[in-house]
């Protein structure tokens, strides 16, 4: 049966072995390279700026300082009404003004957290994070930041290098010591807000900010049996206990993966990728991008809607800026948005993902770098003194409205092949990127954000380095005049950023130079 659909596919036995070892769906493989072949993706105009958006106060909106709101009562209160929330949305007003009131950061920062058992939180676990220890990659980051950090860069590859980014210590503690992984700490300040919600109400609802989370073929195995020993790590087990909430219990779609593409310099027709590493038949088996969320979680998505959560969060694993925002909760929950996404001023770092555009049709677009866009056209608009917002990867979303248009979005979100030049080769990968949905909707925030405080992201190993501050004081580390190209500037940002989500939402302290878990009465006493 297997050599019969080989065939089908026109992949030769020992190319189709190859990819079945890898984890790679041959199927979907074949279709993506044959539609593309037939034109069908043609149709995915590249996204073009024809120009770069300003923070409006109305869809764009400054969140580095304290955010207010009108609100029509009314038809808010029969939104929340319809969710099942009861309470009379007059009471978390700082004022009324006829039909309309008026909330303040306080008010909507209260009404958020109450708003939590309508919540759900979604890790973008999927992929085999290719490019965190990527040799070539990290190295063209900054060549004389990479001959700093080439010890630790070895050390850290040759253990974790080959697992779940996920479970990759999250930063360094000052002597040294690896710290708790990315998803501990996600986890960890769910818990938290959980507690939080706890404390305010004096109620444990059996329900509230249910975990769920994309895989990978190539990964899954390995979280989820990690998460079965995480119920007892130091950072988690207090909590699980204290809320009563098993939060490495998760709703999980699995990813499959796809095989890499020739490079685009071979021309059409397009083929497979056979020469990674330059071996042959080898081929090299990649994520489909993050966009395929909403066909691998489709399930996910239908499940919690019946499970009474109104909105849903979506975030990368690797970003520690990723935290629940009560604020955000109440504004979309207020205004019934179809949903929000954060972005921050761009940064030197901030090379891997995506810009926020006006684009050719006149709308707000998000144009993924090297995919939708090039470094060189973002170059030319800094030049000309534009501030670029760069997309955070975090989007809220009205669970509603999603479901209702899964069908609709899964067809019209873009294909796009990008080219690659890393250890393995030179090919390009398929990818749907999660983002550019934000071209599809008509009714949306934009959060305009604290870099070092919602974007904290770590797509290459360098910057997870720079975050924990390692060798900032060295007289070798990287300086520029110029503030936007100053690495050691940026690092210092960075570090203190990480210092202060490591003491506050994911509830640490420093003890020693190593950062340790506040008890739960600390944490409660700081709520």
């Amino acid at each position: 049966m297997k050599e019969r659909n080989d065939q089908l596919y026109g992949f030769s036995p020992p190319l189709a072995a190859a990819m079945r070892e890898k984890g790679i769906n041959l199927k979907l493989t074949r279709q993506i390279l044959t539609r593309f072949n037939a034109g069908e993706f043609d149709r995915f105009e590249a996204v073009k700026a024809t120009g770069v958006p300003s923070i409006d106060g109305e869809r764009i909106l400054d969140f580095t300082s304290p955010v207010q709101c009108k609100v029509e009562l009314a038809p808010a209160q029969a939104r929340l009404q319809r969710w099942g929330f009861r309470q009379d949305l007059r009471e978390f007003c700082c004022r009324v003004e006829g039909k309309v009131g008026i909330f303040d950061q306080p008010a909507l920062q209260r009404l958020g957290i109450l708003l939590y058992p309508f919540v759900g939180y979604g890790i973008l676990n999927g992929g085999s994070a290719s490019s965190f220890f990527d040799h070539k990659k990290n190295m063209a980051f900054s060549p004389q930041l990479f001959k700093l950090y080439e010890p630790e860069f070895s050390a850290l590859a040759q253990s974790w290098r080959n697992r779940a980014k996920g479970l990759v210590p999250a930063y360094l503690n000052e002597d040294g010591t690896p710290g708790a992984c990315f998803i501990e700490l996600k986890m960890r300040s769910l818990l938290i807000e959980i507690l939080r919600y706890q404390h305010l109400t004096g109620t444990k609802p059996p329900q509230i900010l249910p975990l769920f989370q994309m895989t990978s073929i190539y990964n899954h195995q390995e979280l989820e049996e990690a998460y079965q020993l995480l119920r007892q790590s130091p950072y988690l087990h207090e909590l699980i206990v204290e809320t009563g909430v098993e939060v490495t219990k998760a709703l999980t779609g699995i990813q499959p993966m796809l095989a890499a593409y020739t490079h685009s310099s071979y021309g059409r027709p397009k083929d497979i990728f056979t020469q990674a590493y330059g071996r042959e038949n080898n081929p090299l088996p990649m994520p489909g991008g993050h966009g395929q969320n909403f066909t691998i979680l489709r399930a996910c998505y239908q499940e919690l809607l019946e499970q009474g959560i109104r909105l849903v969060y979506l975030g990368n694993v690797d970003n520690l800026g990723y935290t629940v925002n009560p604020v955000t909760i109440a504004l979309l929950a207020l205004q019934g948005k179809e949903a929000g996404f954060e972005f921050a001023f761009r940064t030197v770092v901030d090379t891997k993902g995506g810009i926020l555009i006006i684009d050719q049709q006149n709308r707000l677009n998000c144009a993924d770098l090297g995919v939708a866009i090039s470094p060189a056209e973002v170059a030319t608009i800094e030049e000309e003194g534009e501030r670029i917002l760069f997309n955070c990867a975090t989007g809220l979303f009205n669970l509603e409205y999603l479901v209702a248009n899964l069908d609709r979005i899964i067809n019209n979100l873009p294909v796009r092949f990008s080219d690659q030049d890393k250890d393995a080769g030179r090919y390009s990968q398929a990818e749907q990127v999660t983002w550019e949905i934000i071209g599809m909707l008509d009714d949306f925030y934009i959060f305009g954000v604290d870099k070092y405080e919602r974007f904290l992201a770590a797509k290459l190993i360098m910057e997870t380095l720079m975050a924990s501050g390692l060798k900032l004081h060295d007289s070798r580390f990287p300086e520029e005049k110029d503030p936007k190209k100053d690495l050691k500037f940026v690092a210092t940002q960075l570090h203190e950023g990480l210092q202060h989500k490591l003491s506050t939402v994911y509830g640490m302290k420093k003890i020693d130079g190593a950062w340790q878990p506040k008890s739960i009465a600390e944490l409660k006493r700081e709520m």
